[in-house]
């Protein structure tokens, strides 16, 4: 261990020391680290609810209570650690903190997870819920059930968890904790009895919560006495100690020494770190079934999430813990601002990937941007949050290429077959769809959106959705004055600016969730922009056909804009299979070559404007269009 890990212990036993009595009865110092605890002690659970529902700021009364941290700390949200989260007010990592209450005369051992709200990290919370046996259902009070309410109790009921629901914010004027039990019940069939009410804010009633946790959820189903094997629910990276994992133990204990293995490599390892999260590391030397626990092999002793850290002795042939595979929404390409970064780039990108396992990563090329990658996200907000903790966290700087939705074609004919190994094929990038005389049909992405509004919005919100090709299926009434709608909608039409058009129109009244419908068949084709008669492959995208003029003709005004004027004319052209829906022209620069002539003969003036027209023909006849690679930048962002 490093001395500034000492120090920083000592710092954290120090300041544990010196908290009030009111909560040293309920946390005993660092010493109980390495106490034997039951797994009859052990509760495991998680805190999910809508965006700005207070997650962050029950966690902080909940680490307060425990007497992690002293009351009144510096930060607020103090397991939003990254700085992305505390600059945007949202989380993005679903965070680990155990924490150490007693109850009855007896010491559990409690480990929360606080998870993001937003459906873009939405697999954060299915990540979590792996590790739990129950979750803390938060709604606010004034707001009411939301969208994303509705998607965290479905994953809480498919994965047979307890649920606690609680009303936050009870606090505030306009809390109305009466109409939102109602809600519940009429939504999910909650008993209004079974409703707590809290104040995350001013710390009312978190006791009684945190009770609830330890008298509601049951222990961790395991087996203490079989043979240790783990469950990896996290990864990062640590510049000295090589990738750290956080693990939820399923079977038996580990020890600090111990030999293991993973079960995606055989090759055994050493457990070299343990230690609890509190949320900060507190090293300990053993671990039993039940706990979530901090594991470090070493720099090459590193594993992934989904995969599981077994005892050397343990039979390879033993079931392992299935993982919903990431369905990526959006893809959009990554490059180096400048290709001598290419190297540094990648490893900030190999990096940030072990920690968003959410993402795909796949090398890429482009003509006019260099080598870079396609890398797969779930969604708008993801992908801005990862290029920002790229620069925040990596120092590196990237550029970006605007985001498109996988598709799906189901090629026709042995040859196209026999080319493309399989008769259906998704396709990331426009560049690499095959020939239209290949295929015999197009499959578009579709998601099931759920919109909960206010009933005065419901016409706007319908005609919002029916613009975007979408479909309407059974709405319900969530109360008196919400209602949730709901629409099968195409994935292109949602990630782009679905979400701010749907606050815009409802004064910000609307809450938006959606989930994954498959691929449906769909018409589609590809746009190809031509300059001066040359297919710029950058720059080729998979519309609809019922949006093909409207995307043809604003593709090239922006162009038009962007690209700088030539000594020749440019033609800019939106065509689809050989026909051309729409066309700008950029004019040239013109030397008034009559300029010195002062009176004089017509035909001297005709001679000169003849040659200067010959000049331009064959200059047009030869000329290589150049683009700046600025302009690409420009018109491929976002």
């Amino acid at each position: 261990m490093f001395p500034f890990q000492y120090s920083v212990r000592n710092l954290f036993l120090k300041k544990c020391r010196a908290l009030p009595s009111s909560l040293t009865r309920r946390f005993s110092s660092a010493d109980s680290c390495n106490e034997r605890i039951e797994v009859s002690r052990i509760r495991n659970f998680s805190i999910v609810a809508h965006v700005d529902h207070g997650k962050s700021t029950l966690a902080d009364r909940l680490l307060e209570l425990t007497g992690t941290i002293k009351p009144g700390t510096e930060h607020a949200q103090v397991l939003d650690q990254l700085q992305v989260e505390r600059e945007r007010g949202i989380t993005v990592k679903a965070v680990t903190a155990s924490l150490n209450y007693t109850y009855n005369n007896e010491k559990y051992l409690l480990n929360l997870i606080d998870t993001p709200g937003h459906v873009d990290f939405a697999n954060e919370v299915v990540r979590s819920v792996t590790a739990c046996q129950g979750v803390i259902m938060l709604v606010d009070a004034n707001e009411g059930v939301q969208a994303q309410t509705v998607a965290v109790h479905s994953l809480a009921k498919r994965n047979n968890l307890t649920i606690i629901p609680t009303l936050n914010k009870v606090d505030l004027p306009r809390a109305d904790p009466d109409k939102v039990k109602a809600q519940l019940n009429s939504v999910f069939k909650i008993d209004p009895k079974s409703v707590l009410s809290i104040s995350a804010k001013k710390g009312w009633g978190i006791q009684e919560l945190l009770e609830a946790v330890i008298c509601r959820i049951p222990q961790p189903s395991v087996d203490s006495k079989g043979y240790f094997k783990a469950h990896i629910i996290d990864t990062w990276h640590d510049k000295y100690r090589g990738i750290l994992c956080l693990a939820y133990i399923q079977s038996g204990k580990v020890q600090v020494g111990q030999a293991v293995k993973w079960r995606s490599d055989s090759k055994p390892h050493v457990v070299k770190f343990l230690a609890l999260l509190r949320p900060n590391e507190e090293p300990i030397d053993e671990a039993i079934a039940g706990q979530v626990v901090m594991v470090g092999c070493g720099p090459r002793g590193g594993g992934s999430v989904g995969d599981q850290l077994l005892d050397k002795e343990l039979a390879q042939n033993e079931d392992a813990v299935t993982v919903s595979p990431v369905k990526h929404m959006v893809y959009a390409g990554i490059f180096p601002a400048d290709q001598s970064q290419h190297p540094t780039l990648n490893d900030s990108i190999k990096k940030l990937a072990l920690n968003d396992y959410a993402v795909a990563v796949t090398p890429d090329s482009s003509p006019a941007l260099g080598q870079g990658w396609r890398i797969g996200f779930l969604g708008l907000l993801h992908l801005e949050v990862f290029t920002q903790r790229l620069l925040q966290e990596y120092k590196a700087e990237a550029i970006l290429t605007a985001p498109s939705v996988p598709y799906k074609v189901k090629l026709k004919g042995a040859k196209a077959i026999k080319q493309y190994k399989g008769e259906e094929i998704i396709v990331t990038n426009p560049v690499h769809l095959p020939d239209a005389n290949n295929i015999e049909e197009y499959y578009e992405p579709f998601v099931i959106g759920t919109i909960i509004t206010p009933v005065e919005y419901i016409g706007a919100v319908t005609s919002l959705c029916i613009d975007r090709r979408g479909t309407p299926l059974p709405a319900s009434a969530v109360d008196d004055r919400m209602t949730m709608l709901q629409y099968v909608l195409p994935l292109s039409e949602v990630v782009i600016d679905f979400h701010d058009t749907l606050k815009s129109i409802t004064s910000g009244f609307a809450s938006f969730d959606y989930q994954d419908h498959g691929f449906h068949p769909s018409s589609l084709v590809r746009m190809d922009i031509l300059i001066n008669g040359m297919l710029v492959d950058e720059l080729s995208t998979i519309v609809h056909t019922s949006r093909l003029e409207y995307n043809a003709r604003r593709l090239t005004e922006k162009l038009k804009e962007m690209i700088p004027r030539q000594m020749v004319q440019v033609a800019i052209q939106a065509v689809v299979n050989g026909k051309v829906f729409a066309r700008e022209t950029l004019k040239a620069y013109r030397k008034d070559v009559t300029a010195k002539l002062y009176g004089g003969d017509v035909t001297r003036r005709k001679k000169l404007l003849k040659q200067q027209a010959e000049g331009k023909k064959k200059m047009r006849s030869v000329a290589n269009i150049r683009i700046p690679r600025d302009t690409f930048i420009d018109v491929l962002k976002r």
